[in-house]
C-alpha cells in the first residue's frame, strides 16, 4: 500500500524555513531602521514602501516585526537549548538507572508542572528580575520537566531491549551505551518534542512581555508590540494585525512541522 505524502511535514516545513530565513535576514538587514522615529509616518497605512504601515511613533511595523521576531527566536531557541540539554541529563540518567534519583526527579517534575507555568514565571521574574537574558533562565527551567519525563521513559524502556543488552555483553560502560547507543535510537521521539516546545516558548516569551514582564525595551519583542498595538486597534488595526499575523505564522509552521514528524515516525 503506497504511504500518503505527509503534507504537514512539507507545509510546516516549509513555512517554517520562510519564517526562520526572514528573521535571519533581519538580524543584518531591515528596510527602515527599527526605532527610527518620524512625525511625517506617523500611523501611515500600509503601502509599498511599508507593506505592514507604520506605529504610533512613524516606526516601520515590517522592520520592527523582523527585530522583534529575532529576539523572539533567540529566546526560544536558547529556552529550548536549556530544556533540551538539562532535561536529557536528567532523564537519561533516572531512566537508565531507575531507583531513587528516579522517584525523586518525577516528584520534582510534578510538583512544577502542578502550578501553571505563568504563575511560576511569575514568581521567578519577581525573584530574578525581568529581561531577555533572565527570560531565558526562567523559561529554560520550566521547560526542563517535560523534557526529563520524554526522555526518562525512552530510556527506561530501551535499557532492557536486545542491543542494549548486546552492547553491555561487548563490553560498553553505561555512558557509551547511554549516549552513543541509545540516544541516537530516541531522536525521532525527541524532535516533535523540541518542535512542540518550541511553540510553547514562542506563546510563554510573547505571553510574559505582553504583560510587560518579559523583555524590556529598548529590545523588541512581539508580545510587548502586540500589548502597544491594543490601544490603537480600531485606528490603527494594521499594527495588530502585522504584529499577530508574524506570531501566528511563526507558530502554524512549527506546530505542522511537528505533527509532520510525529506522523512520519507512527
Amino acid at each position: 500500500m503506497k504511504k500518503k505524502p505527509n503534507y504537514y511535514l512539507y507545509i510546516g516545513g516549509a513555512l517554517s524555513a520562510v519564517m526562520v530565513l526572514m528573521i535571519i535576514i533581519g538580524f543584518f538587514w531591515t528596510p527602515f531602521e527599527p526605532n527610527a522615529v518620524s512625525a511625517a509616518t506617523k500611523f501611515a497605512m500600509p503601502s509599498l514602501s511599508h507593506p505592514l504601515g507604520c506605529d504610533n511613533m512613524g516606526r516601520d511595523i515590517f522592520s520592527r516585526v523582523l527585530e522583534g521576531a529575532g529576539t523572539t527566536l533567540i529566546i526560544s531557541v536558547s529556552t529550548i537549548a536549556i530544556g533540551t540539554a538539562i532535561g536529557t541529563l536528567l532523564g537519561a540518567f533516572t531512566g537508565f538507572y531507575g531507583g531513587l534519583p528516579d522517584e525523586i526527579l518525577m516528584k520534582v517534575c510534578d510538583a512544577i508542572t502542578a502550578f501553571p507555568s505563568i504563575l511560576l514565571a511569575l514568581v521567578l521574574v519577581s525573584i530574578m528580575g525581568s529581561g531577555k537574558y533572565n527570560i531565558i533562565i526562567i523559561l529554560g527551567i520550566l521547560f526542563i520537566p517535560s523534557y526529563s519525563r520524554v526522555i526518562r521513559g525512552e530510556f527506561a524502556k530501551h535499557r532492557e531491549l536486545n542491543y542494549v543488552k548486546n552492547a553491555r555483553i561487548m563490553g560498553a560502560g553505561d555512558l557509551r551505551i547511554m549516549f552513543v547507543h541509545i540516544l541516537p535510537n530516541i531522536i525521532p521521539v525527541l524532535l516533535p518534542a523540541v518542535t512542540i516546545g518550541f511553540n510553547n516558548a514562542v506563546l510563554a516569551e510573547a505571553s510574559m512581555s505582553f504583560l510587560s514582564i518579559g523583555v524590556q525595551p529598548p529590545d523588541p519583542s512581539l508580545g510587548r508590540m502586540l500589548s502597544e498595538s491594543q490601544t490603537y486597534l480600531f485606528s490603527a488595526p494594521w499594527y495588530a494585525i502585522g504584529t499577530g499575523l508574524a506570531i501566528v505564522l511563526l507558530i502554524l509552521g512549527f506546530s505542522l512541522l511537528g505533527e509532520g514528524l510525529q506522523r512520519r515516525n507512527q
